[in-house]
């Protein structure tokens, strides 16, 4: 019965010790050894005010590549999601018809070029006749006015000249028929030379070409429906994302001022950012989503960036002053986020904190801690409200260099 009782004591002396926190055990006289730490300092800086959302990468420029010309493709001149060049020559049609169609519109051309010189020819000769009549119809009047000639002579003389105005009338007609169907003959060769140059399908932009989607020995159709390949440019690239609409009037303010830099992260794994400028403003906002969608334009060169990739984007509207700590010193507690603040006297008490954005390693603190108090940013498990403390070597991203 004595052990037991004895038993009992040592252990709820035992809790007792247990349970005192710094200030009612150093009341009591106990002493804990100083806590080693780290130690950061809350600063004033200048910091970004940004916007982070989920984003979509699209082509510069996207180009589906279709035959417009019919015929059978012969052969594919390039390999797929190889890059291309503007002009390259992509696709080979049969051009026998094409050829054949140049040839006989070519023939026809020449023939309204001889039945035109033959028609000029008539032409000239009718005007000759009609200037010979005319002179023999003024002389024959002189005749008539001093009663030399007869006036059947007049009027044959008189018929005739009529008669050769006609015939000039007829062949100037007939200059403009021909005319008319040697430009029409002429546009034909054009239109054929044309679709003899469609036979050789050239890309139209300079990207990274797709699936083949039809191969050798098809018919292919003139503008149809079903394109032969898809070229996206890709060099330059945008990022298409939303951003809820309280933000379009600083954004739409600062964009006209200097152009904004986005950045954003291709995969959740990699922490360097690719880096670009805003480069369209979507003209309303969705009123389903309440969002404005805007478009970020990045050079690409590295290709890190591919059509139909999610990305997550970081746009810098402008920056601002605000104290900042190191983001490893923020703890979580049952009341919310808190930080342990160091007092001129090495001990730390807890302080509520209120936290905004992330930057980096940092966070910003929007109430709680002054800049220039130090607080703790490594070793906190160890700490109770009064504990004392020695300061360890700080963390390399630590916020006090």
């Amino acid at each position: 019965m004595t052990i037991t009782r004895v038993a009992t004591a040592a252990i709820i002396a035992l809790i007792l010790t247990a349970c005192s926190s710094s200030p009612q055990a150093q009341s009591s006289g106990i002493t804990f050894p100083p806590v080693p730490v780290s130690i950061g300092t809350a600063t004033e800086e200048s910091v970004p005010i940004q916007v982070r959302a989920v984003g979509n990468v699209e082509p510069s420029s996207s180009v589906e590549v279709k035959a417009q010309v019919g015929g059978q493709l012969l052969s594919v001149k390039f390999a797929e999601g190889a890059n291309v060049s503007k002009g390259d020559l992509l696709f080979e049609i049969d051009s026998r018809p094409s050829r054949e169609a140049l040839r006989q519109a070519e023939a026809a051309v020449k023939k309204d070029e001889a039945q035109f010189r033959v028609a000029e020819a008539n032409l000239a000769r009718d005007r000759a006749q009609l200037k010979n009549a005319q002179a023999d119809a003024a002389r024959f009047e002189q005749l008539s006015r001093e009663g030399l000639s007869t006036r059947m002579q007049e009027e044959q003389i008189r018929t005739a000249a009529e008669v050769a105005a006609q015939s000039v009338r007829a062949g100037e007609a007939s200059i403009e028929s021909m005319r008319a169907a040697l430009e029409s003959d002429q546009a034909a060769v054009a239109q054929a030379g044309l679709d003899l140059s469609y036979c050789e399908i050239r890309s139209p932009i300079s990207g990274r070409a797709g699936n083949l989607l039809l191969h050798p020995g098809n018919l292919v159709k003139a503008n149809g429906d079903n394109p032969l390949v898809v070229i996206n440019q890709i060099v330059p690239i945008f990022v298409s994302f939303g951003v809820p609409e309280r933000y379009l009037g600083p954004i739409a303010q600062q964009n006209s001022r200097h152009r904004l830099m986005a950045e954003v992260s291709p995969d959740k794994e990699s922490a360097e950012m690719v880096r670009g400028t805003l480069a369209v403003i979507d003209n309303a906002v969705d009123s389903n989503t309440g969002t404005i969608r805007l478009k970020a334009g990045f050079d690409n060169r590295d290709g890190r960036l591919w059509p139909g990739q999610f990305v997550n984007v970081v746009l810098t509207i402008d920056t601002q002053t605000a104290t900042t700590i190191p983001a490893e010193a923020v703890q979580a507690g049952q009341q919310g986020s808190f930080v342990y603040v160091v007092k001129s006297d090495e001990t730390v008490e807890p302080r509520p904190l209120a936290v905004g954005e992330t930057i980096g390693a940092k966070v910003i603190v929007q109430r709680g801690v002054a800049s220039g108090e130090r607080i703790v940013t490594d070793g906190q498990s160890r700490l109770f409200p009064g504990a004392k403390i020695v300061t360890a070597a700080a963390p390399e991203n630590s916020n006090s260099k």
